[in-house]
């Protein structure tokens, strides 16, 4: 397997994202998120974009995530579980431009949202799940009975471009995690065409620790390291 291209230029590195993109992009609150990559999509300012995330909350401690995107107006549609804080004090842009009819959102149960991505990256065409049934969530889908039970069809997530973080790299791509910020970034890496991934390091192809590797060097387009 060849190497993969390695980047020291964020803007360089998320070369090809353009308008009316779907992006998928890793990280749980804080932890795992590509800020280096999000913060060059933001400055490259492709519009109408639909994100695929786990949270666009945004405005805990100054950090970076997707809120940024949708502040800057390069949103169109946001596919997420936690779109905005629990505090009902704090109005996120998100709120605002989805009150004035500017924005769509999607909200997807988390674990749901997990599968989904996790379908299209094993070549699922649908699954059914018991999230949701008899809740908004079930409204317009497919309900069936199994064994007694009630389930909803839900349909893969996937993504032309997903942007992860990572710990570690070798030059074949094969990615390793640090602790929490494994999170939604190896699932998301197998259901884009183009994954690019964040990382610390890249290292020479046989110092990774097989038995650490999560990611496969066979999902990973693209390598971001440090300046």
């Amino acid at each position: 397997m060849a190497g993969r291209p390695v980047y020291h230029n964020a803007l360089e590195a998320i070369a090809g994202i353009n308008d009316g993109a779907t992006v998928m992009i890793g990280g749980f609150a804080a932890r795992g998120v590509p800020t280096r990559l999000v913060l060059a999509l933001r400055d490259r300012a492709p519009k109408d974009l639909t994100i695929i995330t786990n949270d666009t909350s945004g405005g805990w401690g100054g950090r970076v995530d997707c809120s940024l995107l949708v502040e800057a107006r390069l949103v169109r549609k946001v596919i997420a579980s936690w779109p905005v804080p629990a505090s009902t004090a704090v109005v996120t842009p998100l709120e605002q431009q989805l009150r004035a009819g500017e924005i769509e959102l999607e909200v997807v149960p988390q674990g749901t949202l997990a599968e989904r991505i996790r379908a299209a990256g094993a070549g699922i065409g649908a699954f059914y799940t018991p999230t949701g049934v008899g809740t908004p969530f079930a409204e317009g889908k497919e309900v069936r009975s199994i064994d007694g039970q009630d389930f909803l069809l839900e349909y893969p997530l996937s993504a032309g471009f997903a942007l992860i973080r990572g710990f570690r790299a070798d030059t074949l791509g094969n990615l390793v995690y640090r602790k929490a910020a494994r999170n939604f970034n190896p699932p998301m890496a197998t259901a884009a065409r183009v994954t690019i991934a964040e990382v610390d390091a890249v290292v020479p192809a046989g110092d990774l620790d097989p038995e650490a590797v999560v990611t496969p060097g066979i999902y990973v387009h693209r390598l971001l390291v440090p300046e």
